[in-house]
């Protein structure tokens, strides 16, 4: 979906329009600094070991900076990279906008109305913008920050002056909101934790790139993507999931920057996900055909820095 960008809009995000992007700035590790590596825990004898000598062989040739977050309910294992530093959102936060949603509904015991469920459907599954700006705008920042805060969500900022696409996430952040959605508990009720999966089983074909790469037949998978281009660090390309099924139950988060093209990004989080994949769920089933790496750029709907009705 594109959309015309206001003056602001422009300048918050230059090199946007017509495809063109400014000078890349990739983020890079300071002289003599040690670099974050990937880290994993298990129950399960030898899969951490697998998972970290896998993980970090996707990423050996990738430029730019990578975040993750894996977690694994059947076998207790977590992996983690640099799961506390911050990312510009993109369309990531929509599933914090549509948990919010559904959270301040139940506080008031009321069901979503119509015109609520429509933008909500068209905000996960079509990533449209003006349904996101419509919901952030009714919402407002405080009950965001309520719901961020109920769900134990401390580093989670989001974007001020209705600029919901410029919300800083952690892998940790998105992680814990990925377990709230995939298992019972006091924040979300069933019913809303539900609605939400539906939707993220239910993204647009063009969209289901990422994490979903390589996940085997055996489990449902539920995702939500972002891309945005700036003029540093290029281009932010992040990627959320979780998979059911099969007797398996796990949730993966990257988060990237410093990518020069989102090709670039969706490739590397792509192969970061075919090794989780592999990993936890050996099988000589045939993988599901998610976003494959060989997807053309025009497939990918174009994401501007912020909304043109945002932009004041």
């Amino acid at each position: 979906m594109t959309h015309r960008l206001s003056r602001r809009a422009r300048v918050l995000g230059a090199g946007l329009a017509a495809g063109v992007l400014a000078p890349l700035v990739v983020a890079s590790t300071p002289a003599g600094a040690a670099t974050p590596q990937v880290t994993c825990t298990s129950a399960k004898a030898g899969l951490a070991a697998k998972l970290q000598r896998d993980i970090r062989a996707a990423l050996a040739t990738r430029r730019g900076t990578v975040a993750l977050g894996v977690h694994d309910r059947k076998t207790k294992t977590s992996c983690s990279l640099r799961a506390t530093t911050a990312y510009d959102s993109a369309s990531v936060v929509k599933v914090t906008v549509l948990a919010t949603l559904l959270w301040d509904a139940r506080k008031h015991n009321r069901y979503l109305t119509q015109r609520e469920q429509n933008l909500a459907t068209a905000m996960i599954t079509k990533s449209d913008n003006d349904a996101t700006t419509a919901l952030w705008r009714q919402l407002g920042v405080t009950k965001v920050r309520q719901f961020l805060a109920a769900a134990g969500m401390t580093q989670t900022r989001p974007g001020a002056n209705g600029y919901w696409g410029l919300t800083q996430i952690t892998v940790r952040d998105e992680q814990k909101l990925l377990g709230l959605i995939t298992a019972r508990n006091s924040v979300l009720s069933d019913n809303s934790r539900a609605y939400i999966m539906k939707l993220m089983n239910r993204v647009v074909a063009s969209q289901r790139w990422g994490t979903p790469a390589g996940a085997p037949s055996s489990v449902k998978v539920y995702v939500k993507n972002g891309w945005l281009p700036r003029a540093t660090h290029g281009w932010r390309v992040h990627s959320v999931g979780a998979f059911q099924g099969g007797g398996h139950d796990y949730y993966i988060t990257v988060l990237t920057q410093g990518n020069s093209t989102m090709n670039y990004g969706v490739t590397t989080i792509q192969n970061v996900a075919r090794a989780i994949h592999k990993d936890l769920v050996p099988t000589t089933v045939s993988p599901q055909r998610h976003g494959t790496t060989s997807t053309p750029m025009q497939a990918f709907p174009t994401f501007p820095a912020v909304p043109e009705d945002t932009a004041k």
